[in-house]
């Protein structure tokens, strides 16, 4: 017989708690992935995989890295395993389960390091992801997933009073907005790129704002308010609480009145006997992201027969009534869509609380990373120099308006400049051409921290007053080549490390100055100029319809930026938001 035989059709079971429409079954995932790993046509037939009775041989060593939260339940199913003589052909199953943090594990596989590991069972398949999309990496292979938990938040119960639980329903954004709102009602969470938990919940957050006009705006500002109570890992976020409803540690303003956290880790805190306040659970109207926790092989090609054979043995038997009830025993679902309702209640949760509302698709990778990219410049702060075109043209009227391309363009300028705080670096330059001796460019405020005071007035208040007195040069044609060469140079040698760092470039027209750098030439040195361990993004903005946004983009991905077009010079806050949280997560185009 072949290396990947299966078990018994009628005893293997499925693992998988149909979390979503796309995923499949555990027995067919199987049937699929050995197919891929072993190249052969799989037959589902009995007798290849003993069950029950005694062991004939020494039995299996496996090693399972798996989430925290669910190394319990695997844990004690090894036990079980043991205990009931479970066998992968005639040798027992001996199952080692450790607690590692997923983005540790993910971190250690994207290395491509040798590892003691055979099994990974990560919280979340973003951690595979993240692996498999790493050209270094330890290959790993998803098998299907063992169990779900939907992430809502959680609250005290006088919290959770005061915003009408559980009669009362709320969007995600409707939900983190009102604790925003209270100051006695503290929302917490475990660090987004630390926690699937918090990364999902952020994913959601920030598609549900970016729906409605002045989203994106909404969106940093809730990323900010959180970032400021974010703690390393979903375990520590909980230690945040009260400790009692006393007035002293519900007044205490470390403390976390709500928390962003899997309907599993309310379970869990609710059923311990640490102490504290049960927790009342909210699950957001417009779908809660699960998390999946996948059944990962690790580098399957390195493993043995017998351990690869007695992995696969391990995952079918996840998926077998006993283990099943494990898994819900611990707060699991294995069932996304029909929950049981006494977990349901154990977790906090109650009706009309729609706890069966799940995301009907999972987020996008290209939504995780933007809002992974605008979680890093909000946390990290940012480093920016603003280069606005103050060409002639840019006096000129905006269809259906009575202002100029360049009123519109300040006050999109201004009201950027207030999504920003005091430890973000900001500064100002304008050009045209000829503008200071032979040079298309002036800068108007050096880039520098908003909260500095330096003479008279802060930073943001300098800033201020140099956007609101912009005007077009009367015959000022567009010095474009120069001064972006310039200006980069520049961003480049005043690198902030540990800042998001990036040169926005506003203009309404294509270069005219005929004894500049030419346009070639101007790209050859960027690429020159850039550096990927400090990356600068050049983000290049076309405003108005005599623009060329093809000229803009190639000179900025040269950078590792992007150029993007607005007709409307209104649009241009909401469109540099979204390049820089574009090019904060890597995203280019």
């Amino acid at each position: 017989m072949g290396r990947h035989s299966l078990p018994d059709e009628r005893r293997a079971g499925t693992a998988d708690p149909r979390i979503r429409a796309r995923r499949r079954t555990v027995a067919v995932a199987t049937v699929l992935v050995l197919s891929v790993a072993g190249g052969t046509a799989v037959a589902v037939r009995g007798g290849l995989f003993s069950f029950g009775g005694s062991c004939e041989d020494d039995a299996v060593h496996l090693t399972v890295a798996a989430s925290p939260d669910i190394t319990p339940a695997l844990a004690a199913t090894a036990a079980y395993a043991r205990e009931k003589n479970i066998t992968s052909d005639g040798r027992c199953l001996d199952i080692r389960v450790t607690a590692r943090e997923s983005y540790k594990v993910t971190d250690t596989l994207q290395t491509g390091k040798p590892t003691d590991v055979q099994v990974w069972v990560p919280d979340s398949g973003l951690w595979v992801e993240r692996v498999s999309g790493s050209t270094t990496a330890t290959q790993v292979t998803g098998a299907g997933n063992v169990a779900s938990t939907p992430v809502g938040v959680a609250m005290v119960p006088a919290s959770a009073k005061t915003l009408g639980w559980p009669k009362k329903t709320y969007a995600w954004t409707e939900l983190v907005g009102a604790t925003m709102q209270d100051d006695k009602l503290k929302l917490g969470a475990a660090d987004p790129t630390r926690s699937a938990t918090g990364l999902l919940a952020l994913t959601r957050i920030s598609a549900a704002a970016s729906r409605v006009k002045g989203g994106d705006t909404q969106a940093a500002a809730m990323a900010k308010a959180l970032s400021q109570r974010t703690s390393d890992s979903d375990t520590q976020v909980l230690d945040t609480l009260p400790r009692d409803d006393s007035g002293t540690e519900q007044g205490n303003p470390k403390r976390n009145q709500a928390l962003i956290l899997s309907e599993q880790a309310a379970f869990a805190h609710n059923a311990s006997d640490e102490g504290g306040q049960d927790l009342d659970l909210f699950y957001p109207k417009d779908g809660t992201p699960l998390l999946d926790y996948p059944y990962t092989l690790v580098d399957e090609a390195g493993q043995s027969t017998d351990e690869s054979r007695a992995a696969l043995r391990f995952m079918t038997l996840l998926g077998e009534p006993a283990p099943q009830k494990i898994l819900r025993k611990y707060g699991f679902r294995t069932d996304a869509q029909s929950p049981s309702r006494s977990l349901v209640t154990a977790a906090g949760g109650s009706s009309p609380q729609p706890y069966t509302r799940t995301a009907t698709e999972p987020e996008s990778p290209t939504a995780v990373k933007e809002a992974l990219g605008m979680w890093t410049i909000t946390v990290q702060s940012a480093r920016i120099t603003t280069v606005v075109d103050a060409s002639a043209s840019m006096g000129e009227p905006v269809t259906g308006t009575d202002q100029s391309r360049m009123d519109v363009t300040k006050s999109s300028l201004l009201q950027a400049l207030a999504t920003f705080t005091p430890e973000d670096e900001i500064g100002l330059w304008k050009f045209s051409t000829k503008l200071d001796g032979d040079k298309d460019y002036r800068v108007l405020v050096p880039t520098a921290r908003l909260g500095d005071s330096k003479g008279a007035g802060t930073q943001r208040e300098k800033l201020s007053s140099a956007f609101s007195s912009l005007k077009p040069v009367p015959g000022g044609a567009t010095g474009l080549y120069d001064t972006t060469l310039a200006a980069y140079k520049a961003a480049v040698a005043s690198y902030a490390k540990g800042k998001f760092n990036a040169l926005v470039l506003l203009t309404d027209g294509a270069n005219e100055d005929p004894g500049s750098i030419s346009r070639s030439d101007l790209v050859a040195e960027l690429q020159k100029l850039t550096d990927p361990e400090h990356p600068v993004p050049l983000i290049a903005i076309a405003v108005g319809p005599d623009a060329d946004k093809q000229e803009v983009d190639q000179i900025a991905k040269a950078t590792g930026g992007s150029g993007q077009q607005v007709n409307d010079p209104a649009q241009i806050h909401a469109v540099m938001l979204k390049a820089i949280v574009a090019a904060g997560s890597g995203i280019t185009g």
